[in-house]
């Protein structure tokens, strides 16, 4: 059992013979503990000197080994649901010396990705996909002849999902050569919330658990083994070949231990779902300015005191979204409905039509998963709906799958909303206010992290809807700014003696806004954390275009790419956002622009 992080790279003898499966293979089953607890070691080291997900990785040791063992991989299919717990695999699979540029630029992704390995069968970002997946696969190597097992392994947080049992249903009435591993560690990031968290939970308190998990699953037609003890080896290793012995739907439960093998993580798995860099002397590094989700957090804390109407859902995001005080203070407001976004809209709205004010906290990311229910159970009936959207824009070091920069277009599309993107952390505040008071559904999208404001107790402002902010008057160029870019905007505005409007609002737009700057400026530049296609950039496009106004207008935001892990600041560099780009971006475009 590791107390400690280590500081220095462990003695891995055994591990560093493995740079592939196969060298894996060629070891005896009484070698395997030792490469596991080797493994271990490197994973904890690794990890501290990068940062990442760490809890769930530690809990898969003995099972990657076992899966790698007895699967002919690459050929056979592995796919790590969400891919947290993935860094095992990394390792064993020939990238063991990239694992210090572990979602750093240019370095190992975070989760698995296709393009970075023949062992990385799917790419995964979002839970509960692997199933469906798996399946797919296997189907497919039926169809074309091939002998090949494949194998989903997805967790008992990733299972509440809908899109799960969808799959599961599919699987037996194929017939499909599939088996689906649940790893059950009774967490996703925070405890598990529902009913079959609980029944799992009760299951294993008593003697008769794997009959009654057998009747839960049985009743698919799957095949059930278990619950196996997924840390030991000597149980793990025969109910595989006992899985996998057969080439019709199997489903095998394990328990593992979040955090498995390291006493910190194992006493505070939430904490340690995943950690930062370490600093010298095995310190995680401390960020001590409030960030947007902790600025949202003290807002729906103290408008719940004034505010009976109000609830708050999550789809299993309570820490990332800083809900944690909230669930404490106001237990019975406060409804996480586990990995399962499409009902956490559709709740809220429940919710709505009988006149509570529901505010859904999720990421920007996860709003994808929920889109049709947004549309249909929201957006048609013009419910009095708030949604709190974190991690809007670039992300950092969780890279493409994480990122969120398709809101605005999928969001203003839609007839009635009302769309706020603050640019500091005090707007936030006094649009998180505005969205309480105002009477239909509103979407309120803030980065990740911190931004740049000081934090005072000012009274809250009811914003006037649609209506901008004039930040500076200039000449010439007007940078129209939407969202948390405004610092970048000010240092170029300020260079280059130009107009600055924090818009505020993307819809409704500031059209008497637009109307007096294209009257009185050659250059309209619009700014945002954003896709280019489609975002706030096109919104005052179309508005020009309407109008026939006679301005040109110049479009930045995120490019029309997928923009990989690295730090949020060389993210944005790469999309030429940052302050020095945009002063020599925007001179050489004044030059070129005449009225």
């Amino acid at each position: 059992m590791f107390q400690t992080l280590p500081e220095h790279r462990p003695a891995t003898p055994l591990l560093d013979r493995i740079d592939d499966p196969a060298a894996l293979r060629q070891l005896s089953p009484e070698q395997l503990p030792e490469l596991a607890e080797q493994l271990r070691a490197f994973l904890l080291y690794s990890v501290g000197q990068t940062g990442g997900h760490f809890g769930a990785g530690l809990g898969v040791v003995e099972l990657t080994i076992a899966l790698h063992y007895l699967l002919n991989t690459p050929q056979d299919k592995l796919i790590w649901d969400v891919g947290h717990q993935s860094y095992p695999h990394k390792i064993l699979t020939g990238r063991r010396q990239q694992m210090l540029s572990m979602r750093q630029a240019k370095g190992l992704a975070p989760f698995p990705r296709r393009a970075e390995s023949l062992f990385d069968a799917f790419g995964t970002g979002h839970s509960s996909t692997s199933i469906s997946a798996a399946l797919g696969m296997a189907l497919a190597a039926r169809l074309q002849g091939r002998q090949q097992k494949t194998v989903a392994i997805i967790g008992d947080g990733a299972m509440t999902a809908g899109m799960a049992f969808e799959a599961l249903n599919h699987a037996t009435h194929t017939g499909g050569d599939l088996l689906v591993i649940l790893n059950d560690n009774e967490m996703s990031i925070s405890e598990n919330e529902g009913g079959l968290a609980s029944y799992l939970r009760n299951n294993l308190k008593n003697r008769s658990a794997g009959e009654q998990t057998a009747a839960l699953f049985g009743t698919l037609d799957f095949d059930h083994i278990g619950p196996v003890d997924g840390n030991d080896l000597e149980q793990l290793l025969p109910a595989l070949q006992r899985a996998l012995a057969n080439n019709r739907p199997q489903f095998l439960h394990i328990v593992t231990r979040k955090g498995c093998g390291f006493a910190p993580a194992e006493a505070d798995p939430i904490g340690y779902h995943a950690i930062t860099k370490m600093e010298p002397g095995g310190k995680p590094v401390v960020k001590k300015k409030p960030t947007f989700a902790n600025i949202f957090g003290q807002w729906i804390c103290t408008a719940a005191h004034e505010d009976q109407r109000l609830v708050a859902i999550t789809p299993a995001m309570r820490e990332g979204s800083d809900l944690v005080a909230f669930s404490k203070q106001f237990p019975e407001r406060y409804f996480d409905v586990a990995i399962a976004e499409q009902h956490a809209v559709t709740l809220a709205a429940g919710f709505a039509c009988e006149g509570m004010k529901p505010v859904v906290a999720i990421y920007s990311t996860f709003l994808q998963r929920g889109y049709d229910q947004l549309i249909h159970d929201i957006a048609i009936q013009e419910l009095d709906v708030m949604f709190a959207i974190d991690r809007a824009g670039l992300v950092g070091e969780d890279g493409a799958t994480h990122a969120g920069l398709f809101d605005l277009a999928f969001l203003r599309c839609l007839p009635g909303l009302v769309i706020m993107t603050p640019a500091d952390e005090q707007e936030l505040r006094h649009m998180l206010h505005t969205g309480q008071h105002h009477q239909g559904t509103v979407a309120i999208r803030y980065p990740r992290g911190s931004g740049n404001a000081a934090i005072t107790n000012a009274t809250l402002q009811q914003l006037e809807i649609g209506k901008s902010r004039l930040i500076r008057n200039g000449q010439r160029i007007a940078i129209l700014n939407f969202g948390p870019l405004l610092p970048e905007a000010e240092t170029a505005a300020t260079q280059l003696n130009a107009t600055l409007v924090d818009m505020r609002f993307v819809k409704p737009l500031d059209t008497t806004r637009i109307d007096e700057l294209a009257h009185s400026h050659s250059l309209l530049v619009t700014l945002e954390d954003h896709a280019i296609q489609g975002g706030a950039g096109s919104a005052v496009s179309e508005y020009l275009h309407q109008q026939q106004l006679d301005c040109q207008l110049l479009t930045l935001g995120i490019p029309d790419q997928w923009i990989e892990h690295a730090g949020r600041n060389r993210q944005l560099s790469e999309c030429g956002l940052k302050a020095k780009q945009l002063i020599r971006l925007l001179t050489a475009k004044a030059n070129n622009t005449s009225r």
